[in-house]
């Protein structure tokens, strides 16, 4: 369940593309803005059937609308919703709506299209050099700025600043070629992002309020316009309008649109995010995926838990890789072969390591441990319901008649646990009904079996006691 490897970015253009302007002009090349160019490649993907969003999970009938709409429409878009909502990772995915490689002029600071400079020195060069002006090719990724809004954020870094070595070489303090370009203007026909928007400063948010609706630049009163082509987006999370910071009125004002994000709203979905995202050193059957789905789900709506800190997917993919983790503890310390798998076991181990992720509601002190631990009981549960609900297990009951127990945990390796369990009638379609498949290796056999008998426990058919050097026994 590990992320696959991201495909290397090409490091030099094709060479059949031009190199010069007069070269660009003969191939028929035209020349668009960055807002109609993502226009055009999204209706595109739109007609074809393709992945608008490549890696975002469960806001195709909801927040991916609302985006798509913004996008057609021309709008610098605001993503409103609380941390862990995969805000950035949507923005990152707008550079898959971008044309591969586009011309820029050059040696340019500011991408500058050959068809349309920007800068004096630019357009010098244009008059100067003609058709044979040097086009080089711009490939999407790099057309892509980003900044996290912190409080040591200045205008120079968003905007541009004098450059005093330039000044030191011998220009004049109002000559346009002393300016250091921000980073805004270095991503001119591109997009750029500033996260958590409301953490801008209200002084240093004032200095895009140009950017949005002019689409121009001032830099110290510089007689500057540099008409920038570029889709302004950002994140913020609601509740800092008003505990750390705000989006001043005229800034919200001049973005076209806000698009509300939310969690996954299905189990289904929650699963699919973390087995898409947990970067796992052990195998982590899926029905155990579903348990750290259903319990993330009940911290998020629990009302011990504040509402407005969340409780994002970082949370349930953080369960999924300390649970692997356990397990390839295990293997390693029990002399356990075959490759290590997660057992139910396991999930203890996220209540003490995760549970600073979670901030509990006042009057909730000293309570934490016992509420994780209740609603982490309780999604084994539902998760049992669902998946073995109505089967029958009466196989695993006999195990513990007459006195016998059946002892595992931390330490004890799969084989040891599946020789005490002998052959259980039924074993086989309950294992398929997890998922665990018809012929599953000793390890995902004994992540079934147990998984069976807590939920036997849980549901009061078994008795359990966990002891002081971390075995469990159950019995009856």
């Amino acid at each position: 369940m590990t992320t696959s490897a991201s495909t290397p970015l090409p490091l030099e253009p094709p060479a059949s593309l031009p190199r010069t302007l007069g070269a660009l002009r003969a191939a028929g090349h035209e020349h668009v803005g960055v807002k109609e160019e993502l226009r055009r490649n999204l209706l595109q993907r739109m007609r074809s059937g393709e992945d608008r969003f490549p890696g975002v999970v469960g806001y195709e009938d909801t927040v991916a609308p609302e985006l798509e709409r913004a996008l057609l429409a021309g709008h610098d878009v605001v993503l409103l919703g609380e941390r862990g909502q995969g805000k950035t990772r949507l923005l990152r995915s707008l550079v898959g709506l971008l044309d591969e490689w586009t011309p820029v002029i050059a040696g340019s600071e500011l991408n500058e299209h050959p068809y349309s400079p920007l800068t004096p020195a630019s357009r010098r060069r244009v008059v100067a050099e003609g058709d044979d002006l040097a086009v080089d090719w711009l490939h999407r990724s790099l057309r892509y700025g980003e900044k996290l809004a912190t409080p040591d954020t200045s205008v120079g870094d968003l905007i541009g600043d004098v450059d005093p070595v330039k000044v030191a070489e011998g220009r004049t303090l109002g000559d346009p070629e002393t300016i250091h370009f921000g980073l805004v203007p270095r991503t001119n026909r591109g997009i750029f992002a500033i996260n958590e928007l409301p953490d801008l400063a209200e002084r240093i948010q004032v200095s895009l309020l140009n950017v949005l609706e002019e689409r121009d630049i001032q830099v110290r009163g510089y007689q500057l316009r540099l008409p920038l082509d570029v889709l302004l987006v950002a994140s913020a999370n609601p509740e800092d309008y008003t505990n750390r910071g705000r989006i001043i009125s005229p800034l919200k004002d001049r973005f076209g649109a806000e698009v509300r994000t939310h969690y996954p709203l299905e189990v289904a979905l929650e699963v699919q995010l973390v087995q898409q995202e947990a970067d796992t050193v052990a195998e982590v059957p899926e029905h155990l995926v579903e348990v750290l789905a259903r319990f993330t789900r009940a911290v998020r709506e629990s009302p011990a838990v504040d509402p407005a800190s969340g409780v994002s997917a970082r949370f349930a993919i953080a369960a999924a890789e300390t649970v692997a983790a356990a397990a390839l503890r295990r293997s390693a310390l029990s002399g356990e072969t075959g490759d290590p798998v997660a057992r139910v076991g396991d999930l203890h181990t996220i209540v003490s390591v995760l549970g600073g992720k979670v901030e509990f509601e006042q009057g909730e002190e000293g309570r934490e441990v016992e509420v994780l631990e209740h609603l982490l009981r309780t999604a084994v549960a539902e998760t049992y319901r669902a998946r073995l609900g109505g089967a029958e297990l009466s196989g695993f009951s006999d195990l513990v008649t007459g006195g016998s127990t059946i002892e595992t945990g931390d330490l004890v390796p799969a084989q040891r646990l599946l020789e005490q369990v002998g052959t259980v009638p039924g074993l086989g379609r309950v294992l398929d009904r997890l998922g665990l498949g018809d012929e599953p290796s000793p390890g995902r056999a004994a992540s079934g079996v147990e998984f069976v008998l807590e939920a036997l426990h849980l549901t009061r058919r078994l008795d359990k006691v966990v002891l002081e050097d971390g075995r469990t026994v159950y019995g009856s």
